[in-house]
């Protein structure tokens, strides 16, 4: 048994107050409704965007379901752990946000207690599959999991 990040930690303790602790809960609409921000969906890249003092999350609507939960996942972490808006930030500040936001995206969509959970043989396939991501999504975090179980032993 490996200790949780921050960011595991973080995700893990968030979805279990609301309630999602399958991954079946992990969805756009179950996820935005239980944190009250709106999705739309647009014509143009996904974004978060800030008006009257709420969130609003704009998807793009020519994406796949899966680009989208993942989107939508990136764009969750920015709402939970950042303010203001990017464009008056350094430079190395916003490259900071969007791996933090990339990072948190990986562990929102593929939580690491969801995994532990797993009794079968975990193959990306199958993680693509049940937690509804694309394949070399699946591939990426599993090979963040691996890591982490490696280096735990």
């Amino acid at each position: 048994m490996f200790h949780y990040t921050r960011t595991e930690d973080y995700v893990k303790q968030l979805l279990l107050k609301l309630n999602m602790n399958q991954p079946s809960d992990l969805t756009i609409d179950k996820i935005s409704n239980a944190l009250q921000i709106p999705v739309y969906y647009w014509e143009f890249s996904s974004e978060t965007v800030y008006r009257n003092g709420k969130c609003l999350i704009f998807l793009q609507a020519t994406n796949s379901e899966q680009v989208q939960w993942q989107e939508f996942s990136h764009e969750i972490a920015h709402f939970l752990w950042h303010t203001g808006r990017q464009e008056f930030l350094p430079s190395t500040f916003i490259e900071l946000q969007e791996w933090q936001a990339n990072y948190f995206s990986y562990h929102l969509c593929i939580p690491t207690f969801m995994l532990q959970r797993i009794k079968t043989k975990i193959t990306p396939k199958y993680v693509m599959n049940l937690f509804n991501v694309e394949y070399e999504f699946a591939c990426k975090r599993l090979e963040m999991y691996r890591n982490k179980w490696l280096a735990s032993i």
